[in-house]
């Protein structure tokens, strides 16, 4: 099963196959609304923004498995979001990433990219601070870590990169840019 044999619930239950974006740029996140990573969303809508005409897609996939960050309904995460951040890409159902109710889409994007690490800077060293506190082996497994990673498929139905939320924005940006 590829990328494009996945799929993901709207927030009214349908569902939208990956299929619908075939020979699109892609990036996947799971996201929160009240992380020091929410700012993110500024920067993907930039994205979405300057590369949508050119084949480029978001799938948002708000999750509440990181502290608690997304406690809100899918319509609450929507309107805020919406008037906070003016993001007019697709937001899913809120949904979980990791552990047995994890949705498909995640358990296949983790297969095709494991963790690689936080980088470098105060945001990676407290990154795993914290990670090294709730899960001893952390760097070796592929559960996604926290709020906002980031999975990049290309026009090919390929995963080609996994950004954890520490990455810079630009970095992903030119990454994408390389893409389209």
């Amino acid at each position: 099963m590829g990328f494009y044999d996945q799929s993901v619930k709207k927030p009214d239950g349908s569902e939208i196959s990956m299929k619908d974006f075939e020979g699109k740029v892609v990036l996947v996140v799971n996201t929160a609304t009240g992380c020091g990573f929410t700012p993110h969303y500024k920067d993907i809508e930039a994205m979405y923004e300057k590369y949508h005409d050119q084949g480029f897609e978001v799938i948002d996939v708000p999750c509440n498995q990181f502290a608690g960050q997304t406690p809100g309904t899918d319509e609450e995460i929507h309107e805020f979001c919406a008037l906070k951040y003016n993001t007019k890409f697709p937001q899913m159902q809120k949904s979980d990433v990791n552990g047995e109710n994890a949705i498909p889409l995640f358990k296949f994007l983790k297969e095709q990219q494991g963790f690689k690490g936080f980088g470098k800077g105060p945001k990676a060293v407290a990154m795993n601070i914290l990670l090294s506190s709730i899960d001893k082996d952390y760097k070796n497994n592929s559960e996604i870590k926290w709020n906002f990673t980031k999975f990049v498929v290309d026009r090919n139905g390929n995963v080609v990169a996994r950004f954890e939320p520490t990455e810079k924005m630009e970095n992903i940006d030119k990454f994408i840019a390389g893409l389209i």
